[in-house]
């Protein structure tokens, strides 16, 4: 379960950070590093902050963006200062935790940690189910990258230790099959995004001059809702009836 769990690094500038973070993670069993458009590469500064978690460094995937590192991730949580200008469904990093371990029963999650100085853009935390941030002290929040990953992969493990006590408890009979909601990849989100965008613009919705905040709103009220494969399938459907139906009137009207 926790090999599902995918750490991302964006942008990191120094390699040191990086290998902190690999020890941050092993500590709590954590084994997949993605580094998303890296400023360094792992080094020997890396490998000795690791303190033995230079296998982590070694598998590390290194990848040109975010969208890549999250395309076959069922769910993304990026990690964020509560923002004023970006209103997006927050977490606590204990509810974090629960989030990624329970997805993380039937495939890839991952926790997206931003740039040392400034962080993710807006576009990146769009791409992103939930935001969360860590409560620390209002009067010094000065958390580094490895401590960042750290914390959150703490509450993951705490979780997982949880999920596997009250399995041991079920004693589940060999032939229970328990059911679960499948959800969307990142790249089939960003899909359907990029259809709704285009649907809206041929029905006029929305003015391509004057777009305004109409997708970030919708990208924030469907990623609140959380669609299961299913449910967007079936907006998708929708949105290809539409689609037709314009087709088929600019014919009639030519």
């Amino acid at each position: 379960m926790l090999s599902n769990i995918r750490v991302v690094l964006v942008g990191t500038s120094h390699p040191g950070n990086i290998g902190s973070t690999a020890r941050a993670m092993k500590t709590m069993g954590l084994s997949t590093l993605y580094l998303a458009e890296p400023k360094v590469q792992p080094d020997g500064h890396s490998v000795a902050l690791a303190a033995g978690a230079s296998d982590i460094l070694k598998h590390a995937v290194i990848v040109d963006s975010v969208a890549e590192a999250i395309a076959d991730c069922s769910l993304v949580i990026a990690t964020s200062a509560r923002s004023r200008t970006l209103d997006w469904p927050m977490l606590e990093p204990r509810e974090a935790g629960e989030k990624l371990v329970s997805s993380a029963l039937d495939g890839p999650v991952a926790i997206v940690f931003g740039r040392e100085n400034n962080g993710l853009s807006n576009e990146e935390l769009q791409k992103c189910n939930y935001h969360v941030s860590i409560p620390a002290n209002p009067e010094y929040t000065s958390l580094n990258l490895a401590q960042a990953v750290q914390i959150i992969c703490y509450e993951a493990r705490v979780a997982h230790l949880a999920h596997e006590k009250r399995e041991f408890e079920k004693g589940r009979s060999p032939d229970y099959v328990e059911t679960k909601p499948e959800y969307p990849f990142a790249k089939e989100r960003e899909n359907f995004f990029e259809h709704l965008e285009q649907t809206l613009l041929g029905t006029g919705f929305i003015v391509k001059q004057h777009p305004g905040q109409v997708m970030t709103k919708l990208r924030r009220l469907f990623s609140r809702a959380r669609l299961e494969r299913q449910e967007m399938n079936i907006l998708r459907g929708m949105l290809t009836s539409i689609d037709k139906k314009m087709v088929s009137k600019d014919d009639t009207t030519k």
